[in-house]
């Protein structure tokens, strides 16, 4: 009764089509046997419907929840839904080690469903984050039988989002160990932990060496957590068997992707729909003002998702036409259909000028501007794409920017208004005492109050040879931005702050060049960002026009 009500309300709410199936019949914890003997329990939603396709969810965050309702609220639109829980976790057999077994579980399972009575010989698959993961993994070898995907904030590779600019994604890696541990707490001891405020979390990012942290954060070792600080080399043969990008030209299933411009797999996520299009494909992609955990996130999905699968695996007329959605942030912007992504835009750089200007014209002949980094004092973190989504998003970078080891480049206020809609770059020289440090850009829009908020941002670890040195030491580091949509309105200023790290979204770099998981010493040391005629650091930033001329028609 109480689940018919909450479909009922969440139809209401979402403003969904009218329910074909109003009678569900579930069926609970049915053991799935795999190809090495493990039982994976399962859950079945079944329409009144003859003939319904299927629609599989695979996950290791439990069955209840989210995913509840949506397995009855796709149940009730005309989907068998198979709701079931990745080996290890949640009454599944066998022990969860993340990407291993996703592979092999999903085909068997696929293999479980074409014995099932009520099959249909189509079926679609439908997750976000770790449950689109366990999607591409299977998508490949799924055959004719898939008809449709539904990716929400997830990608087909995770180590580039785990070791982004070749640092490490330590605040979502070690903050997705502690929550999948802490699925395995009494509930009762959950709250009072959350209530806290998460003490032993907090202690564990600012940890080192970080190969303890997780028993800091959980009290127990997490193998893969250990795993990954040990390969992380681009090289590492360990991660060729747990990313599956290498196969995406050969998925023929339609892919729906949802994504937020301040999602941790955005930029991995966006490379899958290249990858995609390049293949003749054609995915459809809405990216929205949204984390990685964002409320608004999971009402897209469910709008978005169960319309895709009533196209592409119910054959029923879908309600949009516009291959690519995106919102436009900052003041005036809002949604905007396009027909690809990204759209055709004009590269522009704006350069870091002395005295912390930002503009378009070329660099003068300055002096170079100098900070001092010190790990023992890292450059906090602050909002940006990160897991957990309280602590994440656009918020007022002004108390970081205080800090004597952030620099800011700031422009005039503008005379109209600017749409920077792309992929975006930055491209900083720097010399600097130590070999190893990182370079943090982020580019930020400066409201007529003065707030400086963060749009979008990306950092860089430099190691000997990994970047060209100039005669002079001078070392010209690229560093590719999370892409971004956003208005930045007339009056606005632009901001690009460059400093030496954003902890504990990014492990510290501890100067030393010593292993990410064993480094505990720590070397301070100095830096110059240089912006003269030679050394013209500048981000480059992906300019539409607007009003009439602009490439974007307005919703």
């Amino acid at each position: 009764m109480l689940d018919r009500l909450a479909t009922r309300l969440a139809t209401a709410a979402l403003r969904l089509p009218a329910a074909r199936s109003p009678r569900v019949t579930v069926t609970p914890d049915i053991p799935v046997r795999v190809r090495d003997g493990v039982t994976l329990r399962t859950d079945h939603y079944a329409p009144d419907l003859p003939g319904a396709p299927t629609v599989l969810i695979r996950t290791p965050y439990g069955r209840g929840g989210p995913v509840r309702l949506l397995g009855r609220l796709a149940a009730e639109r005309g989907f068998h839904v198979v709701i079931q829980s990745c080996r290890g976790t949640y009454g599944s057999g066998g022990e969860f080690a993340p990407l291993v077994h996703e592979r092999d579980d999903g085909l068997d399972t696929v293999d479980w469903l074409r014995r099932q009575r009520w099959w249909s010989g189509a079926f679609g698959m439908f997750g976000a984050s770790y449950q689109g993961f366990v999607q591409w993994a299977v998508a490949a070898e799924a055959a004719d039988e898939l008809k449709a995907m539904v990716a929400v904030v997830t990608a087909s590779g995770t180590r580039d989002s785990t070791y982004a600019g070749e640092s490490f994604a330590l605040d979502t890696v070690l903050t997705w160990a502690e929550l999948l541990q802490a699925q395995t707490v009494p509930w009762l001891a959950r709250q009072w932990e959350l209530k806290r405020g998460q003490p032993r979390l907090t202690a564990a990012l600012a940890h080192l060496p970080l190969a303890e942290a997780d028993r800091i954060a959980t009290g127990v070792t997490v193998p893969f957590f250990q795993e990954w600080l040990r390969h992380h080399t681009p090289d590492a043969d360990y991660w060729r068997s747990r990313v599956f990008g290498d196969r995406i030209a050969e998925v023929r299933a339609p892919v729906a992707m949802i994504s937020g411009w301040h999602d941790i797999f955005l930029p991995a996520q966006l490379d899958d729909y290249a990858a995609l299009r390049a293949a003749g494909a054609h995915p459809r992609l809405t990216v929205g003002p949204w984390t990685h955990g964002s409320p608004g996130l999971f009402v897209a999905a469910l709008r978005d998702g169960l319309d895709w699968l009533d196209e592409h695996l119910a054959g029923r007329a879908g309600t949009r036409t516009a291959p690519v959605r995106v919102h436009v942030g900052g003041v005036g912007g809002g949604w905007r259909d396009l027909t690809d992504w990204p759209p055709p835009a004009a590269p522009t750089r704006w350069h870091l000028h002395a005295e912390g200007a930002l503009a378009p014209d070329p660099p003068t002949p300055s002096a170079p501007d100098r900070i001092w980094y010190d790990p023992a004092d890292p450059t906090p973190s602050l909002g940006g794409p990160l897991l957990v989504a309280q602590r994440a998003g656009a918020v007022d970078n002004r108390p970081v920017e205080a800090r004597p080891d952030v620099l800011t480049y700031t422009s005039p206020p503008l005379d109209a208004p600017l749409e920077v809609v792309g992929p975006v770059h930055a491209e900083i020289h720097v010399r600097s005492e130590l070999s190893y440090l990182d370079v943090f850009v982020r580019l930020c829009d400066v409201d007529l109050r003065g707030r400086s908020w963060n749009v979008c941002d990306g950092l860089v670890r430099v190691a000997p040879g990994r970047f060209p040195t100039g005669p002079s030491g001078v070392v010209r580091v690229p560093v590719t931005l999370w892409p971004t949509a956003h208005r930045f309105a007339p009056g606005h200023r632009l901001r690009v702050q460059v400093s030496g790290g954003a902890h504990p979204r990014y492990a510290r770099n501890p100067g030393t060049g010593e292993p990410l998981g064993t480094a505990v010493t720590l070397r301070a040391g100095r830096r110059e960002i240089l912006h003269d005629p030679e050394h013209p650091s500048a981000i480059v930033l992906p300019l539409l026009g607007v009003g009439p001329e602009s490439s974007l028609s307005s919703r």
